[in-house]
């Protein structure tokens, strides 16, 4: 089956069963193929951006904030899934307004200061555009879940226009990232015994995690005030 016949069948699919292919035109495929450009490039243009801030502070003689990027944009299917369970229009204009996960980028950092320091330098941007922030590190989920959440919107420019996108930047520490993605696998399986036992021990590894990545701190700055005296009495 070719490229162009799968995607309608998939998209007929979500919609609904009795929705018939010759109902979605070969042009709005085009048109969304367009706009799922647009947010690859968008996730480009935030990932570099954050890969030049690290490169910036490493050679100032900083710790580099950033251990490692992820980058995602959503599939299609999950798109329109998304869509049809919000129970929003199934459009391109609705995919823009009501969908704010199109693009995704997550940021692992070492410290949990680094979180702050990278969201800063990133929104401090001018043509960086902070549309919403959902801290889960200061307010966790009831689960345990944290991490620090923003949805962003910058300027990208094509040969005709240039048109704002926006991204969903996830950053957490490497301790939070382990947690967020055993706790991922572990909801799906349907078939667990003592469920609730599990979502329970999973909430205090969660706490447990939290207080190490503060004392990791702790003794972060302790050896940096002991390496700063050094300095001063060399």
């Amino acid at each position: 089956m070719p490229k162009k016949e799968g995607t309608i069948r998939k998209i007929v699919d979500v919609l609904s069963s009795d929705l018939d292919e010759s109902q979605v035109s070969l042009s709005e495929l085009d048109k969304l193929d367009d706009l799922l450009m647009r947010y690859e490039a968008a996730i480009r243009e935030v990932r570099t951006k954050l890969e030049i801030l690290n490169d910036e502070l490493s050679l100032r003689g900083y710790e580099n904030p950033i251990v490692n990027i992820f980058s995602r944009r959503k599939k299609t299917v999950n798109i329109l899934e998304k869509l049809k369970r919000q129970g929003d229009p199934i459009s391109l204009e609705s995919i823009q307004e009501n969908l704010n996960d199109v693009a995704g980028i997550r940021v692992i950092c070492s410290f949990i200061d680094d979180i702050y320091d990278v969201a800063n330098m990133l929104v401090s941007q001018d043509d960086v555009t902070l549309i919403s922030v959902k801290d889960y590190i200061q307010n966790p989920k009831p689960n345990g879940y944290r991490s620090y959440h923003m949805i962003i919107e910058v300027p990208i420019f094509f040969s005709n226009e240039k048109r704002p996108m926006r991204v969903e930047v996830q950053i957490r520490t490497v301790a939070m990232d382990f947690w967020a993605s055993l706790e991922h696998r572990m909801k799906y399986k349907q078939d667990i015994e003592n469920a609730d036992e599990v979502i329970e021990e999973l909430r205090k590894c969660a706490d447990t995690i939290a207080a190490t990545d503060k004392k990791m701190m702790e003794i972060r700055d302790q050896i940096t005030k002991v390496n700063n005296e050094g300095s001063l009495a060399d």
